[in-house]
């Protein structure tokens, strides 16, 4: 090789080329090994394969001003979140773990939205749905670029943070999602977010089908529904498809890790 090499892709699944030339093997990642407490099993992870998700913390859905209190709920669970990811997710990004905000985010124009999907935030056809204004701001419901569906003010986005719009209560469904964590060779996945039961579950469940690790973060989790609901979300995460963590378990684990 008489040319330099040029990086080409994203890292890990990045090649180095030049005119005549294809480095094809990407390089692995450096291991970031820790143990990991859980519910049911004490587990050993590899922080550089791990992400975290943060679900739905919008104002739509936590927010005293938003769509789901418009519609009479109380939004008061959905804000239990709040506190806890303002103390782990700075404590990830620090060991590298890429903080993912996935957020309904609609389509001005709804055309990839069915009539199925705008029945669920408006049954009768004559409340308040999926882009309409709200009547105490004005801002549309669930649309891309308002107020309504960004995420909540007490949690800070940075720019290195990865943002996904969704369309339905899974964060996979008709998304790039999949395509990232490829790229970026994350296959351990945190769940964070609002509402536990409808859309970090559907999203957790597709990850599983995906073949990716799921770890619910139960103190970052929080749903409006009913308390039978909660319970019968966390059975099923321990039950079917993951393993059930907290907040104070991570810190503990990347503490331990450090020494």
């Amino acid at each position: 090789m008489d040319m330099p090499l040029r990086n080409l892709g994203i890292a890990p699944n990045a090649w180095a080329v030049n005119h005549t030339f294809a480095d094809i093997t990407r390089p692995p990642q450096t291991p970031q090994p820790v143990i990991l407490s859980t519910e049911t099993k004490t587990l050993r992870l590899d922080l550089a394969k791990a992400a975290i998700l943060v679900i739905d913390m919008q104002n739509d859905f936590c927010h005293p001003d938003g769509w789901l209190a418009h519609i009479g709920v109380d939004v008061t669970p959905a804000r239990k979140p709040i506190e806890p990811l303002q103390n782990l997710l700075p404590v990830l990004r620090e060991k590298g773990v890429p903080v993912i905000w996935i957020n309904w985010g609609n389509r001005p124009d709804l055309l990839n939205i069915s009539a199925s999907v705008l029945h669920v935030y408006n049954p009768t056809g004559e409340g308040v749905g999926l882009g309409d204004p709200l009547p105490s701001n004005g801002a549309k419901v669930l649309m891309a670029g308002s107020w309504a569906a960004a995420v909540v003010d007490e949690l800070e986005q940075l720019p290195e943070d990865i943002r996904v719009d969704k369309y339905r209560m899974s964060g996979f469904w008709d998304t790039p999602l999949d395509s990232i964590l490829r790229n970026l060779g994350r296959t351990t996945l945190f769940f964070t977010g609002v509402n536990a039961d409808q859309c970090v579950m559907w999203t957790l469940q597709d990850a599983n089908f995906l073949g990716y690790d799921c770890l619910l973060v139960k103190d970052c989790t929080a749903t409006t529904s009913p308390d039978y609901c909660w319970l019968a979300t966390l059975y099923n995460v321990k039950q079917c498809f993951g393993f059930v963590t907290d907040s104070q378990a991570i810190s503990v684990a990347l503490e331990q890790s450090a020494e």
